[in-house]
């Protein structure tokens, strides 16, 4: 069976759309905390693949409900949330099948990751179709927009990534950034750590965080992706 994790990212859905005439499922993980145009593209990446994405999610279905319930946010290891919303979730389905192929979004810039995945997961064989033609995540972009096709709006307003809007991961300029589009977002994860005593940026608390420091275009941050966390693992 030929599969490939949709994350409803740009990169994702270039390699589901390079790989989809071999393709048996393409399958997403949604959790709570997407920005609601997420939705809108993951319609529009149906209509492009000619077929449906399969949504899966996880019972505990947001970041904040994974904080509460383990009282614990990332560390050097990964995000708790990507491992609870997404890795668990994968591994569940996973249990179930054979044969599995998997198509990842690695592009060009990322075969020392891609490597990774490979020597991670031996049960399963692997594709990277980004890898395979070359591509960067500019030449995704730019892919995207000749198919006529609107990237998720965080992307639009400066992100570089469609993960959670709040993601753990991201340094003070990204959550200075929140802080002004997102202040509801930004409140309730200032709460969250004051409640379990952890930080998601390490040793500064949300509410201590100086509004002026960071710069979000220097941050390097990666997606939340499954991918994300076995790579994670294996470092």
């Amino acid at each position: 069976m030929n599969v490939c994790w949709y994350s409803a990212g740009v990169s994702s859905f270039v390699a589901a759309y390079l790989a989809r005439n071999i393709l048996d499922k393409v399958l997403y993980c949604h959790i709570e905390d997407q920005h609601p145009d997420s939705l809108r593209f993951i319609a529009d990446s149906e209509n492009a693949l000619g077929g449906s994405i399969e949504t899966m999610q996880s019972p505990y279905e947001s970041v904040d409900e994974v904080i509460r319930a383990f009282r614990f946010i990332n560390s050097r290891h990964g995000a708790k949330c990507t491992d609870v919303l997404k890795r668990r979730v994968r591994k569940q389905w996973e249990s179930n099948e054979d044969n599995l192929t998997y198509f990842w979004g690695y592009d060009a810039d990322e075969r020392a990751r891609a490597d990774l995945i490979v020597k991670q997961n031996p049960k399963q064989s692997h594709r990277f179709p980004l890898i395979e033609a070359n591509l960067t995540k500019k030449d995704c972009h730019g892919l995207l927009e000749n198919l006529g096709i609107k990237r998720p709006k965080m992307y639009d307003m400066g992100y570089r990534n469609n993960n959670c809007v709040g993601c753990v991961k991201g340094g003070m300029g990204y959550w200075n950034k929140i802080r002004v589009d997102f202040p509801e977002v930004f409140a309730l994860r200032a709460r969250r750590e004051r409640e379990i005593g952890h930080t998601c940026i390490n040793g500064v608390y949300l509410d201590e965080l100086d509004p002026e420091r960071g710069r979000i275009d220097d941050e390097v941050m990666p997606t939340c992706s499954m991918m994300c966390q076995l790579v994670a693992e294996e470092l």
